[in-house]
């Protein structure tokens, strides 16, 4: 179970990452491109390209969760964009 906290962080990748990944290749996207620890309890959170799913990311102290939502219709229509000179975080 992920017990969510008020203290828990939710780090959210603005650029879309390939959905094929599993929980090595998002462990490894949370250290290159977010520039965090993937075992910090932190929630993180990836969208598609097409905006039509999000995986979440979470260490909960035993193992990871990775949770997949796919939209039956429509998209995510107000992702988070990057304002910074470094768009991939």
């Amino acid at each position: 179970m992920i017990a969510v906290t008020p203290q828990m962080r939710v780090l959210v990748a603005v650029a879309p990452v390939d959905f094929r990944r599993g929980i090595d290749g998002l462990a490894q996207t949370v250290r290159e491109q977010l520039t965090a620890d993937p075992f910090s309890g932190c929630v993180f959170v990836f969208g598609n390209r097409s905006k039509t799913a999000v995986k979440l990311l979470v260490y909960d102290g035993q193992g990871y969760w990775l949770c997949h939502k796919r939209l039956s219709t429509g998209r995510f229509r107000h992702w988070p964009t990057s304002t910074t000179s470094d768009a991939g975080r």
